[in-house]
């Protein structure tokens, strides 16, 4: 039974699945706004508001740990601690918005845009 257990599974195993999070997190930082599924973006948005959170904190302890979940990438660290956080200082939370589409012509999946607010 599934009863309480709230991870999607995409139909891939953990590796897979950690790996396309991965990516979908480092192209939200670096585009500012993706277009995916709904389902990846509903299990996007924590991730991604977790790491603002932290981000917005300051400290070493933190940056390095922002550091470590961007999987040692710089770029986008400096990015999101630099630029994206600043942004949300006094926020508490609610630092990017799911906006429906239209269903995928191909296999009519449901699609979504996740950007920041």
């Amino acid at each position: 039974m599934r009863h309480h257990s709230n991870v999607r599974k995409f139909g891939r195993n953990k590796n897979q699945r950690h790996a396309l999070l991965k990516g979908l997190t480092l192209s939200l930082i670096a585009h500012g706004r993706i277009e995916t599924t709904e389902a990846k973006a509903k299990e996007l948005r924590p991730l991604v508001e977790k790491l603002i959170t932290k981000a917005n904190i300051g400290t070493l302890a933190s940056k390095r740990l922002v550091l470590s979940r961007l999987y040692n990438l710089t770029a986008e660290t400096n990015k999101l601690i630099d630029t994206i956080a600043p942004k949300y200082k006094g926020q508490q939370g609610g630092y990017t918005r799911i906006t429906k589409l239209p269903r995928r012509a191909g296999d009519a999946s449901k699609m979504a845009v996740i950007e920041f607010i």
